[in-house]
């Protein structure tokens, strides 16, 4: 990413309560020489989920939040804002579901991954997701590991 997309990042991301935290991460980011290929978003209408989310990844060293939205709809909007590297997203949300909003994705930023954690897994979901262009569906009742590890993989799989 060059200098000029992050600073151009850094002045978007000025509105909300948790821009300013946006706003540290992608600063932290250029100013400490860090590679942003590992920006991810974080998407869910349950903000206690969103914020553990946050802090997971958070204390990942190789990851870092570049935003968060409660819905599909912000998650579109703030993805084309932050360009990230990753996207996780819950599947039951109102205005926008995780599966309308991977869809979505995937013709504006088809080689963005998208994860889609949620506590509706089940085969019928898993090929409903595969569908709609997600890469990979974690259950929210498998331990945090999974969820890390399966980013991880991913993103490796873009970089190699």
């Amino acid at each position: 990413m060059k200098r000029r997309q992050v600073v151009c990042q850094i002045q978007k991301s000025t509105v909300g309560p948790h821009r300013a935290s946006e706003r540290q991460s992608l600063a932290k980011i250029y100013v400490g020489g860090l590679v942003p290929g590992r920006l991810v978003l974080i998407v869910d209408d349950n903000p206690i989920v969103r914020q553990a989310l946050c802090e997971l990844f958070t204390r990942e060293g190789d990851f870092n939040v570049c935003g968060e939205a409660e819905n599909g709809r912000e998650a579109v909007e703030r993805a084309q804002e932050l360009q990230p590297a990753l996207i996780v997203t819950d599947l039951s949300m109102p205005v926008l579901n995780g599966l309308e909003e991977a869809r979505v994705l995937k013709k504006l930023m088809p080689t963005v991954p998208v994860i889609v954690f949620t506590a509706h897994s089940d085969p019928f979901v898993e090929k409903e997701a595969a569908a709609a262009g997600v890469s990979a569906v974690v259950s929210k009742s498998q331990a945090v590991t999974v969820l890390v590890r399966t980013a991880r993989s991913l993103l490796g799989q873009i970089a190699a």
